[in-house]
């Protein structure tokens, strides 16, 4: 199986990014590399972040950028506030939402790891879409490959 790699970029940057990628080349910056999932498995995360910031309904399917890359897809704008909101949102009781959504991340079908990996990735999206307001013109992507 392949992998998915979620970076912070602005649009051209990330056509370069995903350029470099495909002819598998070693790409500097930073980046979250989840190996064993696709682009699937992001908008299944998407949904589940927004669903425990209460803000469930919202488009959380990537959509593509460019038509010179079919791997490179942009995060929605819902689910970039979705991730970034589970660094500080605030739930009733003594659940951690962020953990709550990596337990149920790594419970989906078919994912290649447990609750306590899940965590570490999920840890790292959401500082990554909290990231995306400190750049100019920045967005949120994901380059997957099958």
């Amino acid at each position: 199986m392949g992998f998915a790699e979620i970076f912070v970029a602005t649009h051209d940057e990330a056509l370069k990014r995903a350029a470099a990628l495909e002819r598998g080349a070693d790409v500097a910056g930073s980046a979250v590399r989840i190996e064993g999932i696709t682009d699937f498995e992001v908008e299944q995360l998407g949904d589940l972040a927004g669903q425990a910031v209460h803000a469930s309904g919202a488009d959380y399917e990537l959509a593509p950028v460019d038509v010179t890359s079919d791997s490179l897809l942009g995060v929605p704008e819902a689910m970039v506030r979705a991730l970034a909101e589970l660094l500080t949102y605030q739930s009733e009781g003594d659940g951690n939402v962020l953990d709550d959504v990596a337990e149920a991340w790594a419970s989906q079908e078919d994912m290649p790891f447990g609750a306590a990996e899940s965590r570490g990735y999920v840890q790292q999206l959401a500082a990554l879409a909290s990231d995306v307001e400190k750049i100019d013109r920045a967005g949120l992507y994901v380059w997957s490959i099958s």
